[in-house]
């Protein structure tokens, strides 16, 4: 069993932070459950780009409020506390904000913590042995 906080990966390799979000990565690849736990933060105010093409992500809103919009058709949806979004075709997608959105993320594959978005908002395939495989 795997009992982790927030607050024990606050400020470790694990909590990853950039210009316009925080992601704090509670379970990794190196667990070896088949995907990977996040809570993001998206500051108020900002617009991000994503693509994951290597990855299918789940997203359920806890806190804030924003916008998706859908690349390909350019389709918006409201997000809230209750909203889950699921990128199940590598969705290209952007991300409004209007008041700071606390988010779960669920990453398959799961992600090792290393990825970083490239200039396409892509992460990485990155692929990691669970710990005493």
């Amino acid at each position: 069993m795997i009992v982790r906080t927030l607050a024990e990966i606050e400020d470790t390799d694990a909590d990853i932070k950039s210009e316009n979000w925080r992601s704090k990565r509670i379970i990794l690849a190196k667990e070896g459950v088949g995907f990977s736990v996040h809570e993001t933060t998206l500051y108020a105010g900002t617009e991000s780009e994503f693509w994951y093409a290597n990855h299918i992500e789940a997203v359920f809103i806890t806190q804030g409020e924003g916008t998706i919009t859908d690349k390909a058709t350019g389709e918006t949806h409201e997000l809230k506390p209750g909203t889950l979004y699921l990128l199940n075709d590598h969705d290209k997608h952007v991300v409004r904000v209007r008041e700071e959105i606390k988010c779960v993320c669920v990453f398959n594959p799961p992600v090792t913590g290393r990825e970083v978005h490239d200039e396409n908002g892509v992460y990485p395939l990155i692929t990691e042995e669970p710990a005493g495989a």
